[in-house]
């Protein structure tokens, strides 16, 4: 596995090497703001299968698709009232917002299911990477059932990729806050960096997700 560290190398050197691997149908492990994410290409399904195969991901759990700006999520969402609240508020910014699955987008990505959740993290970097090289599928760069990468840790039980940019800690050093954005309450699936209360205080009311009743 290459390894560069952007903190010794230009970004425009991190950008090409990270484009070289991307547009080769590789797979990357890439700094943002919550934690470490394992990507690659949304259109290459082997390449979204390497991902599966290095963390030993479930096939049931979906990855989710970062892009570089709130302007480009929004041209995913299609008018979504809710969407483009949420993502004016929270976005750039820890959290995942789920909507419905564009139909252009690979159900690979979203382990066939109808909704997909969306990133556009709030690192600089991050960001500088996926202006260079579109959308990325992605998820955590562990693997499954591992403690997430956070930076400055050790590398060496990393999944497999091609590529691997180390950029030090990450700015949050926690997990996105998931938000399903599917019904007409926004829903926390997840608590993350974001906290309920701050949900409310941006969105509204924001329902927690029920546990599931088990006899």
């Amino acid at each position: 596995m290459l390894t560069i560290d952007a903190r010794r190398e230009s970004q425009e050197r991190v950008c090409n090497e990270v484009a070289a691997v991307i547009y080769g149908g590789g797979t990357v492990i890439f700094p943002t703001d919550t934690v470490y994410g394992i990507g690659c290409d949304p259109f290459r399904v082997e390449a979204i299968d390497r991902i599966y195969q290095a963390k030993q991901r479930p096939d049931h759990k979906p990855l989710s698709l970062h892009l570089a700006s709130v302007t480009e999520f929004l041209e995913y969402v299609n008018g979504n009232a809710t969407a483009t609240l949420a993502a004016r508020r929270l976005m750039p910014g820890p959290v995942t917002l789920i909507v419905r699955r564009p139909a252009f987008i690979y159900d690979d990505v979203s382990s066939g299911l109808a909704t997909l959740g969306f990133r556009v993290p709030d690192d600089q970097l991050c960001r500088a990477i996926l202006d260079r090289v579109g959308p990325l599928a992605a998820t955590s760069a562990n693997a499954s059932g591992e403690r997430p990468y956070y930076g400055d840790q050790d590398s060496s039980a990393l999944p497999q990729v091609d590529l691997l940019i180390e950029n030090g800690r990450t700015r949050f050093g926690a997990e996105s806050t998931v938000v399903d954005l599917t019904s007409a309450t926004p829903r926390v699936v997840r608590e993350g960096a974001l906290s309920l209360d701050y949900l409310g205080e941006r969105l509204g009311p924001v329902a927690r997700q029920t546990p599931k009743a088990r006899k």
